[in-house]
């Protein structure tokens, strides 16, 4: 989820209700802001928000149903996720391609936090900091090419 995301804040009182009912369900409910974590909003390939998964011993399902608390209890207590295909295994959290994408997603983030370093912290122009980041990639990719 993000903070900032209306269906997320829609959402929020039903998954509230859904943790506290997790106890008796005997499963564990929680959530990740992508906007603090991004590196798991990567590794999980999170397009759409709220985004939710099943996880059991290791594979992941999405959940895709209807968003009301009745809805989310039946799809574990009557074990619906067993008849929803699993994550495949490139895309799976676990694999090494999403482990890059998690490792991709972590570099924007510092990134941004340079760009903003250097424009706002330096005060040097927004374009300055771009025409710095080309140089950067040209040198890089020079250096990776040798």
């Amino acid at each position: 989820y993000a903070p900032w995301c209306p269906a997320c804040q829609q959402i929020e009182l039903t998954w509230e209700s859904f943790a506290k009912e997790s106890e008796h369900l005997d499963i564990t409910v929680g959530k990740v802001d992508v906007t603090q974590e991004p590196g798991l909003s990567g590794r999980f390939f999170v397009t759409t928000l709220p985004t939710i998964y099943h996880a059991n011993d290791g594979v992941f399902r999405r959940y895709r149903g209807s968003r009301t608390l009745e809805d989310l209890q039946g799809y574990v207590l009557e074990r619906k996720w067993e008849a929803v295909e699993p994550v495949a295994g490139w895309k799976s959290p676990s694999s090494i391609t999403m482990h890059g994408m998690a490792g991709l997603f972590h570099l924007s983030g510092w990134i941004r936090q340079i760009h903003s370093y250097l424009t706002g912290t330096l005060g040097i122009h927004v374009w300055i900091s771009y025409a710095l980041f080309i140089l950067a990639t040209l040198l890089i990719g020079l250096f990776l090419g040798l």
